[in-house]
């Protein structure tokens, strides 16, 4: 059973909590300030206004300098979920192997949002923009379902196969939906939020056992299929003779 909103929060670490849109690293790579930069932008304005000129000026280099690490935007937005998932997959795991898979998965996502608290601004201002941007929403949940298959492995829940791409793909939409909880959650303890990751993890995991329903039927078709053929040779036999 996954941890009760009641439960103490993991508090978030005072540097994450802290940080600001604009901490930057100035002494850092090319790609750390572009991604600094662009993080900065997307707190204070929507995507759509960010322009690439924009971009290299905040992070001090050129637009030759930006296009030699990243192609646009939204490959600077693919790096950035990149290193969240690097962040996330670097955490020590190892106090949740005796504990259940809706359990590990929450813990998981809370470590998630841990990394994510530096860029809440960032994040609300993504998702006002997918909110009325089909095409945007449509690119971000392709982002999105990449960086849940990760966390999925980080869960220990296996996701291979057409069965795992619908499991990533149902919790890139559950982690949406909490999102919106959590841009708008000021408790420190995000209380708010786990009460609705907890529903959301309970929702999705009645919608999952109905997803493994579903994925044994076509197998189940497929072991028949032979069979009608058998029968139907048959058939042709008899006539023939």
């Amino acid at each position: 059973m996954a941890r009760r909103p009641s439960r103490p929060a993991r508090r978030v670490r005072p540097a994450e909590k802290t940080a600001s849109p604009r901490a930057g690293n100035p002494t850092g790579s090319e790609r750390e300030k572009i991604i600094a930069a662009f993080l900065t932008l997307l707190a204070e304005t929507s995507l759509e206004r960010i322009s690439l000129a924009d971009i290299a000026s905040g992070a001090g280099v050129t637009l030759a300098q930006m296009r030699g690490e990243f192609s646009s935007p939204l490959a600077i937005l693919a790096a950035h979920l990149k290193d969240i998932d690097r962040a996330v997959l670097g955490e020590d795991f190892s106090d949740m192997d005796e504990e259940p898979p809706r359990e590990r998965l929450f813990d998981v996502l809370m470590r998630r949002l841990e990394k994510l608290a530096p860029h809440r601004q960032a994040v609300r201002s993504l998702l006002r923009s997918a909110s009325r941007n089909a095409p945007l929403a449509f690119a971000l949940n392709g982002l999105a379902v990449r960086s849940q298959k990760w966390m999925l492995a980080a869960a220990g829940i296996n996701a291979p196969g057409p069965r795992g791409a619908l499991r990533a793909q149902g919790l890139a939409l559950l982690f949406s939906s909490v999102l919106r909880t959590w841009v708008r959650d000021d408790d420190p303890g995000l209380a708010r939020t786990m009460a609705a990751l907890d529903r959301a993890l309970a929702r999705g995991q009645r919608f999952a056992g109905f997803l493994d329903d579903l994925c044994f039927i076509p197998s189940r078709l497929c072991r028949l299929r032979p069979r009608r053929r058998r029968r139907d040779d048959d058939e042709e036999e008899a006539v023939a003779a």
